[in-house]
């Protein structure tokens, strides 16, 4: 059996914008100090003159880039997602979504498989501060195909848009000629009756793995991959849970804010169903390897399969 290709969304990130900067001449990246671990150093090579370090001064450099959307300029701002969403959360709210400014936010270093890092680092609030900010199109893709998607439906969309991107290398599950990637549309990856698996992000991956262990138990689960947190797919969600009757939900995110709290609303109003949430249970991480930090707090495929089957 071939080796699954394994790519960090971080990389997707630097690749797509070399290559939309050749489309778009008025896309510019900004980056505090961190091309060569945000990967925009990638863009830096390829186009040196868009490239703007702005140092360790993320306020600053929103500040930046919604001056240089109001001339026509398409600004990447680029940081790890503790500092883009959480220490320049004032400056994301009041000089970007206020006036609804076409800035771009490419969050990288997302969530617990920041690993060794540490809780500090390990953003589980991003989703949760940045689904608050009207208007704000929030995006969490899957692996290398999506992210390389949603960079370029983030370009295409004219407005705010969030991205948020993984250290670690996961595997690529969407490299197939059917994919199509739209701004607000989730898509079905596996056909189930008896229980709804919701997931986004790296956590897509492993929500696919947990059905095919919950098959062998006789337990038929559809698994509808979210890469867009907001706008959400309200209404295929919808339309899985009446199916199925019981929907989870799974996110390296924590369980307040995130997919699993956009879900329970929309149900709510459309569907109202039981709902369990994975992720992180409103507690912050610790520093250790991805892998077992993924493991430890259930986040992976036997985790997931281990909740599911009790939750059924």
């Amino acid at each position: 059996m071939s080796e699954v290709k394994k790519i960090a969304t971080r990389e997707s990130y630097g690749n797509a914008l070399v290559e939309l900067g050749a489309e778009y001449p008025n896309l510019v990246v900004l980056d505090a100090d961190l091309a060569a671990a945000t990967k925009t150093g990638i863009f830096k090579k390829a186009y040196p003159e868009r490239h703007i370090d702005c140092g360790i001064a993320e306020c600053n450099m929103v500040g930046i880039a919604a001056g240089l959307s109001t001339v026509g300029k398409i600004p990447f701002v680029s940081s790890f997602a503790m500092f883009a969403a959480g220490r320049a959360f004032e400056q994301v709210r009041n000089s970007v979504g206020y006036p609804h400014l076409n800035v771009k936010i490419g969050a990288t270093h997302a969530g617990i498989s920041v690993g060794e890092d540490g809780a500090t680092h390990q953003c589980n609030e991003d989703i949760a501060l940045m689904r608050t900010i009207p208007g704000m199109v929030v995006i969490n893709p899957a692996d290398d195909v999506e992210a390389r998607a949603a960079v370029r439906a983030a370009v295409e969309h004219d407005g705010p848009v969030y991205l948020r991107f993984g250290r670690a290398a996961v595997p690529v599950i969407n490299d197939r000629p059917d994919y199509k990637f739209e701004i607000g549309k989730g898509v079905v990856l596996r056909e189930g009756t008896d229980i709804t698996i919701v997931a986004t992000g790296i956590c897509v991956d492993s929500a696919l793995g947990a059905a095919e262990k919950l098959a062998a138990d006789g337990i038929s689960a559809e698994v509808i991959n979210i890469h867009t947190i907001k706008p959400l797919d309200a209404e295929l969600v919808a339309a899985s849970a009446k199916k199925t009757g019981k929907v989870v939900t799974v996110e390296e995110h924590s369980v307040i804010g995130g997919l699993g709290s956009a879900v329970c609303d929309a149900l709510a109003e459309l569907a109202p169903t039981p709902v369990k949430k994975i992720g992180m249970q409103d507690i912050f991480g610790e520093s250790g390897p991805a892998a077992a930090l993924i493991e430890k707090y259930g986040l992976d495929a036997e985790g997931v399969y281990k909740s599911v089957k009790e939750f059924v």
